[in-house]
This record gives structure tokens, C-alpha cells and sequence, in this order.
């Protein structure tokens, strides 16, 4: 107990899967506001697909982020397919060599994935995207001072902070940025969904701890 072990993480990835399942209708939801009401529907395709052709196979949780990013850049479609590819596959990468698993492994993991993400986008923080929840989770795990348990949830409290922030902003990416202050008053879909994997990737490996 206590520890989070690379090997262990099917587990960890099939709950962050079954986060996106169930809210499917919501994802598109928020992305039909400002968007073109399709997020939703293009993550569960992947992150099921993923379950699917895994579902008998063994791997780390390493293993697990490469494969499901991979299935996302190459198979989902979309600007978001190659965005999450990006940060899952290059943080699973990050992640190949970590037998234990704590605050300092995923801060690295998921930090590396935010720079892959950097080097094919220009966004950053309050630019409306994903980038709003993804960043503020990595630097909450990299600031935790406690354990495991509680940089997990100053993870999430970040991820979902950072989520509700992009209501009042202005989209200066993808098709909501034509609408520009007519895009503010709405949730960004990526950065709901970004915080969504976070939060149950922290909740299932909070199972282990």
C-alpha cells in the first residue's frame, strides 16, 4: 500500500476510458456552444477503441498513455486527435523506465506531454484550451510538498480550477475563436475533457495508495 506501481495501471487507464464514456453527451454538450458539437463523440471513439483492442492485453501505465495516444492521433480525426496524441504518447514515453510511480514520476510524465503539446501549438495559459487545465495540474503536482494522496488532489482541485477559469475567456483557437467575445460565458470542450482524464487517472491510481 502506499505505492503506484508502473505495472499496475490497466487498471488506471480503464478508468480514465469509462470517465470519457459516461460523459459523452456532456463533452458535446459544452462543445456545441462554441464549437462544432463533436468532441464528445471523437473521444469516446478513440478511448473505447482503445478499451476494445486492449481489453485482453497486459501493459504499464506507460505502455497504456503511448497506445491510447497513439489510437487518438492516428485514428480519432480532429484537431483534438493529434493534440492528445501528442501529450499521451510523449508522456507514456516519459514514463517507459519508472518501476514506482509517486509526485515527482507523474509531474515529469505529464510534463512532458504539455511540452510535446507546446511544440506543435502556440497556445498557453489563457488562450481557452486545454492548456488552461493541463498546465496549472503539472505545476500543482510539481509544487506538492506532501504525499502522494494529497499532490493527487491538489492535482485535480488544479485541473478543475484551471477548467472553470476558461468560462470567461476569450477562444483564440480552433472554430470558437471566430466568435470572439461571443466565445466567453461557455467552458472550453478540450479543457473539459483534459480535466476529466485527470481526475480519474488521479482517482484510479488513489486506489492503489
Amino acid at each position: 500500500m502506499g505505492t503506484f506501481y508502473n505495472k499496475d495501471g490497466k487498471s488506471v487507464l480503464q478508468t480514465v476510458v469509462k470517465g470519457i464514456q459516461e460523459n459523452k453527451a456532456y463533452l458535446g454538450e459544452v462543445d456545441g456552444l462554441i464549437g462544432d458539437g463533436d468532441h464528445g463523440m471523437n473521444m469516446n471513439k478513440g478511448f473505447s477503441l482503445f478499451e476494445t483492442r486492449f481489453k485482453e492485453e497486459e501493459f504499464t501505465f506507460a505502455e497504456g498513455l503511448y497506445e491510447l495516444g497513439n489510437i487518438l492521433f492516428s485514428e480519432i480525426g480532429g484537431s483534438m486527435g493529434p493534440i492528445y496524441g501528442t501529450i499521451l504518447m510523449d508522456a507514456g514515453e516519459a514514463g517507459e523506465d519508472f518501476d514506482a510511480i509517486g509526485t515527482k514520476e507523474l509531474a515529469q510524465m505529464l510534463e512532458t506531454g504539455l511540452e510535446g503539446l507546446y511544440d506543435i501549438v502556440e497556445a498557453k495559459v489563457g488562450d481557452k484550451t486545454l492548456v488552461d487545465t493541463l498546465a496549472p495540474a503539472v505545476e500543482a503536482l510539481k509544487a506538492s510538498d506532501g504525499d502522494f494522496k494529497s499532490a493527487l488532489q491538489d492535482m485535480k482541485a488544479a485541473a478543475e480550477k484551471g477548467r472553470d477559469a476558461t468560462k470567461d475567456m476569450v477562444a483564440k483557437f480552433g472554430r470558437s475563436s471566430r466568435l470572439g467575445e461571443r466565445s466567453r460565458g461557455v467552458l472550453d470542450a478540450g479543457a473539459t475533457s483534459c480535466c476529466i482524464i485527470l481526475t480519474a487517472m488521479a482517482d484510479g491510481i488513489l486506489e492503489y495508495l
